[in-house]
């Protein structure tokens, strides 16, 4: 999956265009209700993630369940999340080494995870 094939999940799925709140191709996924992150989508260094080779790499965070995410950084193409809290976001390489319907899971998981709590 590519940075611009998440874009196009979201706008279908839950209506969110990307966020652009710094000066750079970083973009925040957002829920349209509370604001809330869902998702963030952004170039990082391979060295920060412990890739060999020059440049960067597209990759998205996404919340995740912490037994979940520990499993899931086990398994090429999943890392412990950059520049978030590392127990319960993960970070995802947008590279094709993880499937398509794996990051669509991941991305819905998120989005339920981060949704406005409803009041019974």
């Amino acid at each position: 999956m590519t940075r611009r094939q998440v874009f196009e999940y979201v706008k279908i799925k839950y209506g969110t265009e990307p966020d652009y709140p710094w000066l750079d191709d970083n973009a925040v996924l957002r829920h349209g209700d509370n604001k809330k992150w869902y998702g963030l989508v952004m170039k990082v260094g391979r060295g920060k993630l412990g890739l060999s080779g020059d440049g960067a790499a597209d990759v998205i965070n996404v919340k995740c369940d912490p037994a979940m995410g520990s499993f899931l950084r086990q398994k090429n193409g999943f890392h412990p999340a950059y520049h978030m809290n590392k127990e319960k976001w993960l970070t995802i390489r947008l590279d094709g080494s993880v499937p398509d319907e794996e990051i669509k899971n991941l991305i819905d998981l998120s989005y339920e995870m981060t949704a406005a709590k409803k009041r019974s």
